[in-house]
């Protein structure tokens, strides 16, 4: 008797447009460069729209209307909500109208999708709450959940929820930490009280997500029956199936043309066919389930690239220089109390931005590659930190007015 939780990350970053040296002290608009579309934010959220979140909001409105057993989860990053207010407002209505159905949960995060936590904890709380304060504010709801940017997760972080007040927290079910367990069971964070960890089960979730549409997968293409039959087999090991998966992957990772729309729209009749399978919110799951056994994760786990930890942000030193450049100018730039400034500086927090300077080559390299909107990690790099360069030219006047 699997239950299936379906979690989508919704996610955009503001990408940072080409800002050369000569700017630094001339241009303090760091993020909109409507004459290249790959860092135009516009262009890219109103592209994403089409044919991701309209098309895709349509469908799970019209399947939660149809079944009343569906339930999926989102985490709406602060950015993007944003991004919605200015560009798409009517991609938001579409959310809100999922959320309305009552059969939709939403979750908490980092507002600015950041990677706060590693270097700050005063602006890893704000942001936290700064994202709580906005989902209750266009969505009338709470969340009771909380993920981390990117599922980077440790015992600290989940003790930390816990002290929040949160009822489960999420992570990715990476095989070091897992051993022979499986992730489809609820599990305790070690030195926890009450709070749920749920994991990914990441093999089936990048069945869809990333092989869905590769023609030289051996089990492609994917049908509905045999991934129902998949569902179906944890069946005795397992309580619940956590697919977790960017809600991109839906019209722009995977193309209309691949039959990702499809598959989605058979999957819940397929699941809820098979005997005692149901569908199930994070918090459901956490409420529903007890926890199978204490899981200790010491060090930090993300759910990206291969190696599953931090190095997709942290693996070399343009980006180890950039963070702490960024993260040193935080009390100075509170301190301007300039609210366009500071604005700028926790835009600039956003994980994607550091995700852009990987190095990394073969399958993982190929990847970072189709999502950075520049031409090599070096050129991202260099505009970050000339823009970090005008940040503190922006500051210094600030002091000296």
């Amino acid at each position: 008797m699997p239950s299936i939780c379906f979690y989508f990350q919704v996610h955009q970053p503001r990408r940072i447009k080409r800002y050369r040296m000569f700017d630094v002290g001339n241009d303090h608009n760091y993020f909109n460069d409507t004459s290249r579309t790959k860092v135009d934010n516009r262009f890219i959220v109103d592209k994403v729209a089409l044919k991701c979140y309209l098309p895709t909001n349509r469908l799970m409105l019209l399947l939660l209307r149809s079944y009343p057993d569906f339930r999926i989860c989102y985490s709406l990053s602060g950015i993007f909500l944003d991004q919605l207010e200015e560009y798409a407002p009517e991609v938001l209505k579409s959310f809100q109208a999922l959320v309305a159905t009552g059969q939709v949960e939403l979750l908490s995060e980092t507002y600015y999708h950041s990677l706060a936590f590693l270097y700050s904890m005063e602006e890893f709380l704000f942001q936290v709450e700064q994202h709580r304060k906005a989902i209750k504010r266009l969505f009338g709801v709470t969340p009771k959940v909380f993920r981390n940017t990117e599922l980077i997760y440790s015992d600290a972080i989940a003790l930390l929820a816990e002290e929040m007040g949160y009822d489960a927290i999420l992570a990715e079910g990476v095989d070091h930490i897992l051993g022979s367990r499986s992730p489809n069971f609820v599990y305790r964070p070690q030195g926890s009280a009450k709070i749920k960890l749920l994991l990914k089960n990441y093999r089936l979730s990048d069945d869809i997500a990333f092989r869905f549409g590769e023609r030289t997968w051996s089990e492609w293409p994917l049908t509905i029956q045999k991934f129902a039959d998949w569902i179906t087999a944890a069946n005795g090991n397992g309580d619940v199936v956590n697919l977790f998966m960017d809600y991109e992957t839906f019209g722009e990772h995977q193309w209309e043309d691949t039959g990702i729309f499809d598959f989605l729209r058979d999957l819940p009749a397929a699941i809820l066919s098979r005997k005692d399978n149901n569908f199930v919110t994070p918090t459901e799951a956490a409420h529903r389930y007890e926890a199978r056994d204490t899981l200790s994760v010491p060090h930090y786990v993300s759910w990206a690239d291969v190696e599953r930890d931090l190095s997709a942000w942290r693996g070399n030193e343009m980006q180890h220089d950039a963070l702490n450049k960024l993260y040193e100018l935080r009390e100075k730039a509170l301190e301007s109390k300039d609210e366009a400034l500071i604005e700028d500086w926790r835009r600039l927090t956003t994980s994607d931005h550091f995700y852009y300077m990987c190095t990394k080559w073969w399958q993982d390299g190929d990847v970072h590659t189709y999502f950075s909107p520049y031409d090599s990690p070096y050129d991202a790099y260099i505009g970050f930190v000339n823009v970090l360069a005008d940040l503190r030219f922006r500051i210094d006047s600030e002091v000296n007015r």
